[in-house]
């Protein structure tokens, strides 16, 4: 693995911790207002958004970012569809409002790390993400494998008779979007030169996204009776910030797959670090957990041993700004 890349694999790590504590913040803000995972993703996504859009106005360079991206989706040097990378972030956040109450965070950690997984190798292989078509090596098809093994084991005392298998599917389904979402972001941070003008799309679509199904859901259910008062419950937003920016500049150094695994790998510490510091009702860590924790620590760094190659980069690449440059000086 080269070296210049070992920082990119800590932040990815980093970045995974971070989603096991959004999905706590959100579980919990869902539990606050009487089960409403609908309102506890909108709220959490929409604050996000807010911070993102009054960063934008002290910040130039970002401004011009979103400006570059704009202009290249009208002349089509960017797929319009590359933007709605917040789509995936919104099931994401949707599936932790709805079922991390009843899941718990390391059961949610184990349907959206098999997505991700899944995700991350046909992306990988369909070339959707920046670096362009990723043939699977064979150490990286084994971290993979692993992975799924170390959620299993980790999981594997904690299935039993009752437990709500469908709503595993949920969680399962918003992975593979996240990896989605990691593919695609890349084409907008190049084409923008700026992961803030990156994060700022992805928060505009899932935002956009998720009020539509909130309003849906409101007319059916109403909306809830009070707001819960602790503050920490409305930090959701600012952490989704920090992990998509971070997947959106880490997404082209390491490729999809590898991020995932470096991301789950993250998440299933945090949720280890969680469930040990910070206890949450009737959960509790066992060896089994610990094991599974440690099974995919080795699983990605099998991966990573396979190295970091990157393939051409696809698509974003002519819309990169310093890609125009060249291509204007080559044309003097």
């Amino acid at each position: 693995m080269p070296a210049a890349a070992a920082p990119w694999l800590l932040l990815a790590v980093f970045s995974g911790t971070l989603i096991s504590l959004q999905a706590r913040i959100t579980g919990e803000l869902a539990t606050g207002l009487g089960g409403d995972g609908f309102a506890a993703a909108v709220i959490s996504f929409g604050s996000g958004f807010v911070m993102l859009a009054l960063g934008l106005l002290a910040l130039r360079k970002p401004r011009r970012g979103v400006g570059l991206v704009l202009s290249d989706v009208r002349n089509r040097r960017l797929k319009w569809w590359q933007v709605l990378g917040g789509f995936g972030g919104a099931a994401f956040l949707l599936a932790q409002g709805l079922t991390v109450g009843a899941l718990g965070v390391a059961l949610f950690t184990v349907a959206i790390v098999a997505g991700q997984v899944t995700g991350g190798l046909l992306f990988d292989r369909m070339g959707l993400g920046p670096a362009g078509p990723q043939r699977p090596t064979r150490r990286r098809v084994v971290g993979a494998v692993l992975v799924l093994a170390a959620v299993g084991l980790s999981m594997a005392d904690k299935l039993g008779g009752g437990f709500p298998y469908l709503m595993l599917l949920l969680p399962l389904v918003a992975g593979v979007c996240v990896s989605w979402q990691q593919a695609v972001n890349g084409h907008v941070k190049n084409a923008a030169g700026s992961a803030y003008a990156g994060t700022f799309f992805n928060f505009v679509a899932g935002t956009g996204a998720l009020s539509v199904i909130f309003l849906v859901h409101a007319v059916a259910a109403g909306i809830p009776s009070r707001l819960p008062t602790e503050p920490y419950l409305y930090l959701g937003g600012l952490v989704g910030i920090s992990f998509i920016t971070i997947a959106v500049a880490a997404v082209q150094k390491l490729g999809v797959l590898l991020l995932g695994l470096c991301t789950i790998t993250g998440q299933l510490v945090g949720s280890l670090a969680l469930d040990l510091l910070l206890p949450h009702g009737d959960t509790h860590v066992t060896t089994a957990t610990v094991a599974g924790v440690a099974l995919a620590l080795a699983a990605v760094a099998a991966a990573a041993l396979s190295g970091t190659r990157t393939g051409r980069v696809v698509a974003s690449s002519d819309a990169s700004p310093a890609r125009r440059r060249h291509n204007l000086q080559t044309r003097r």
